[in-house]
């Protein structure tokens, strides 16, 4: 089996209406531009507040993906 490396990159996603969507979106948005993405973890979920309700989800992950040589 041949060896393989990954890299991982840390991506900020938003939402008005959840983490899972703000999640989603991020996941969504990187797949169209990097290749062979594995993994997503969630590291941090935030909110945003103004006059004392949320406005804002985000959710912060670390992804992965399958780095590929430019031969």
């Amino acid at each position: 089996m041949a060896e393989s490396v990954y890299k991982v990159i840390e991506l900020i996603g938003t939402s008005e209406e959840s983490w899972e969507k703000a999640a989603l979106a991020a996941v969504e948005l990187a797949t169209k531009s990097l290749k062979d993405i594995r993994i997503a973890e969630v590291i941090r979920m935030d909110l945003q507040i103004e006059e004392g309700k949320a406005v804002l989800f985000r959710t912060k992950l670390k992804v992965s993906f399958k780095y590929h040589d430019e031969e």
